[in-house]
């Protein structure tokens, strides 16, 4: 049975299992729906039990779980998901695909939008036969350094196995700020833990080859290098989508609303807001201690979020004797806290949708980056953009001297909102919001004109016009 005309086509949306691809893939299942698609979003039990009950219910995404043999014991650290991803999932998206498909028809699945991150999906899509879109949730800057791994290899950048062979700044990409040789996504851990995550990444290099499309969660010209090598996979930029797509979308966790009306009693621009992120691993009970160490010395007014099991570094009495100027919290409903006029200041990690968040709420940043693609960010924001410092300590000399250059330079708070103009305004939206209306038109007409996936489809009828999209 063929998918009756008229009925909504399906499109499967497939995040990595992590706050920081959740969120904007929820904002990006969001926008489809709005174009008349009918969106199934679809997790491993543990993160759906999080989030399906805290889907607004005026947002019609259905969420799906599958099983991940990931429960309430397991650890949830990088390679743990990973053996889910590969061994476990794949064959429980692939009955999902069967089943929809058996109750609406042939076809009715028109698209899966794949997180790059959990590029296992991508072979799913290909093995059933639908369309596959990458959906890549960070800065472009980091997808074309994960392009060019294999160009780094051929010039000895760096070994076969990922491994730097020359210290110190290294200009991997032309048009792109320096970057330490240390500072490349997958060093993280041991010598190990690094090789298996430069596997992570080629493994998922190799499967994104088999893509046309990647929906990336960036703006237009971000870095003023106008993409104009149209090779496969296309990247179409439609982001940021903390803008493009205003729905609040549910946390993984609870959010502690009581900090807004802290903020509500301090003074405009008097707060420095703290936090690291949900995914990467807290700084270290020593450098959480050099921090409170820090702002206690300093006197600064803060909001700290701080999860319960990582404060066992915190001093003897710390929270007591900062009461009175300082809040810690588990987790905070960041976009309001970073719009709230009393937030002067973010020290963070510089993960993608921080630093988006930060820009759209045009708050000067204190820039401590751990890993991944973190370090990309920040160069961005240090050395090209110039609306943020790097620290590179927790110690009081480091967060003193940073929050002196950003208070002293006059200029800044200028740049913000050149920023904030040319990531989010007008314009910006304007093209973002066309490369997402081109591709789901193009999904629209595929259903129009048939099966996308006959071998004798007159494909110059149905593709994308590069012409009518902003890269």
């Amino acid at each position: 049975m063929k998918c009756p005309r008229g009925y909504p086509k399906i499109i499967l949306f497939v995040p990595y299992p992590a706050q920081g691809h959740v969120t904007p893939m929820l904002k990006l299942a969001t926008s489809f729906l709005n174009q008349g698609f009918r969106t199934v979003f679809v997790t491993p039990r543990f993160i759906h039990d999080q989030i399906a009950r805290r889907i607004e219910t005026e947002n019609k995404i259905e969420s799906v779980p599958i099983p991940s043999a990931i429960d309430d014991t397991s650890p949830r650290d990088f390679f743990t998901i990973e053996t889910a991803m590969e061994k476990e999932m794949p064959g429980h998206l692939e009955r999902l695909i069967g089943k929809l498909e058996e109750d609406h028809g042939k076809g009715a699945v028109v698209c899966m939008v794949v997180d790059l991150v959990a590029s296992w999906a991508i072979q799913v899509a290909n093995r059933c036969g639908i369309r596959a879109a990458g959906f890549w949730p960070a800065m472009l800057a980091t997808y074309r350094l994960i392009l060019a791994i294999p160009d780094m290899v051929r010039s000895g950048l760096i070994s076969d196995t990922g491994s730097p062979q020359h210290l110190g700044p290294v200009r991997f990409l032309p048009n792109q700020p320096m970057l330490s040789t240390e500072e490349l996504p997958w060093l993280i851990g041991t010598a190990d833990a690094r090789k298996a995550r430069f596997k992570f990444w080629t493994r998922t290099l190799a499967r994104s080859r088999t893509l046309q499309w990647v929906l990336a969660n960036s703006f237009p010209y971000e870095d003023d290098d106008e993409n104009s090598n149209q090779e496969l996979p296309l990247v179409l930029p439609i982001g940021p989508l903390s803008k493009i797509s205003t729905t609040k979308n549910p946390s993984l966790w609870e959010e502690d609303d009581s900090c807004l009306k802290w903020l509500d009693k301090q003074r405009p621009n008097s707060v420095i807001y703290i936090s690291f992120g949900s995914w990467v691993s807290p700084i270290g009970e020593s450098k959480v201690k050099s921090l409170a160490m820090a702002l206690e010395s300093l006197g600064h007014f803060f909001i700290w979020v701080l999860g319960n099991s990582w404060r066992t570094g915190l001093p003897a009495g710390f929270a007591e004797r900062v009461s009175g100027r300082g809040k810690i919290v588990s987790w905070a409903p960041q976009m309001e806290v970073l719009k709230h006029r009393s937030v002067g200041f973010y020290l963070t990690h510089c993960g993608w949708n921080s630093t988006m968040e930060a820009v759209q709420s045009q708050k000067r940043l204190l820039c401590y980056p751990i890993a991944g693609d973190q370090f990309v960010n920040c160069n961005y924001v240090v050395k090209v953009w110039r609306i943020g410092v790097r620290i590179n300590g927790l110690g009081v000399k480091d967060v003193e001297e940073g929050l002196r250059k950003v208070v002293e330079d006059k200029e800044m708070g200028q740049r913000l909102k050149k920023m904030y103009e040319r990531t989010m305004g007008d314009e910006a939206c304007f093209r973002a919001t066309c490369n997402l209306e081109a591709f789901a038109a193009f999904l629209q007409k595929r259903t129009v004109l048939g099966s996308s996936f006959d071998d004798d489809d007159d494909d110059d009828d149905v593709d994308i016009d590069v012409d009518e999209i902003s890269l």
